[in-house]
């Protein structure tokens, strides 16, 4: 439906010109940064400029696409589906762009890559190496990251607003690809201002550990972390790490943290893991990408790149 409309509209415009794609350019970025104030950073333009540019394009298209007012920014069922539609012909767009560079020797064109947040301070990080070398071989090629949670990375790169994404390996999707990355160690952890941190890890039982109120995360979990988690008395939840970490520390709740993330405060005492030979599970991460897509150039030199450096445990 929603580019049988665009549709309707181009037939009305005749033809989209190189100005309309740049008012779809910019409400695209309005619709993602939730209003036309947000959007002034990522357009680098005033908010007055944007707003002159949204009413052009509600003008080209004959179509009211959002409100905007004291109750803040909406967009209108229309501008839902000419936004779903504009994803999809920018994407086309990039493709094109992306076969034709396939001409020439030095890539340009986009890079859309969705990161799980907390990744970045993970030892031997390969996706830094892979994108520095990625822009070594391409100085023209724009690299936009977007920090997702897992299931909005898969979704983006469903439809076509991400190429490629880096996702704890759970519950995979069969229209996606998911190759090994690396993995790491997730451990139990509780506080210095927590009853049991002054402790022995010799004294504490399992029929303690599961009397202590606990964090629950809310986000997919493998199946050993599933295992894990349903051992402890979950009494809060949080939908990320920095939640978990956040309960952690008040002193009153422990829960299970990746390594890597909880050395920020293990090395100031201000976490300890409680028993990691006996209470910790490994977590997998994965690029993925989707099944059956079409050429990218500078994906697959992306891709490359992390293949080239091996696969680093950490």
């Amino acid at each position: 439906m929603g580019i049988d409309l665009v549709h309707k509209q181009a037939d009305r415009l005749s033809q989209i010109s190189d100005f309309d794609l740049r008012l779809i350019q910019v409400f695209k970025t309005v619709v993602e940064s939730g209003g036309f104030t947000a959007a002034v950073p990522a357009l680098g333009v005033s908010r007055s400029a944007i707003s002159i540019h949204m009413a052009n394009l509600e003008a080209r298209f004959d179509l009211k696409l959002c409100q905007r007012g004291r109750s803040g920014f909406a967009l209108t069922e229309e501008g839902r589906e000419v936004y779903d539609a504009s994803l999809r012909l920018l994407s086309s767009i990039e493709t094109f762009r992306t076969e034709v560079n396939g001409f020439h020797r030095e890539l340009h064109g986009d890079l859309n890559i969705g990161i799980t947040d907390n990744l970045v301070s993970l030892p031997h990080m390969r996706i830094t190496q892979a994108l520095a070398a990625l822009k070594n071989h391409g100085p023209g090629i724009r690299i936009n990251i977007h920090m997702m949670p897992p299931s909005e990375i898969e979704r983006g790169i469903i439809d076509g607003r991400l190429q490629v994404g880096v996702v704890p390996a759970v519950n995979n999707m069969g229209a996606l690809e998911y190759t090994p990355l690396y993995d790491e160690a997730a451990y139990l952890y509780c506080a210095a201002n927590h009853p049991l941190f002054p402790r022995s890890d010799d004294t504490i039982t399992d029929d303690e550990l599961a009397a202590c109120d606990a964090v629950r995360p809310v986000f997919a979990l493998s199946p050993a972390g599933r295992r894990r988690h349903r051992a402890l008395n979950e009494t809060a939840t949080a939908t990320d790490r920095e939640g978990i970490a956040f309960l952690i520390l008040t002193g009153s709740y422990i829960g299970y943290l990746p390594e890597h993330f909880a050395k920020r405060w293990t090395r100031e005492t201000q976490l300890r893991a409680i028993r990691p030979e006996d209470h910790n599970y490994r977590i997998e991460y994965a690029t993925v990408t989707r099944r059956g897509r079409l050429p990218h150039r500078v994906l697959e030199r992306f891709l490359a790149e992390i293949e080239s450096r091996g696969n680093l445990e950490v």
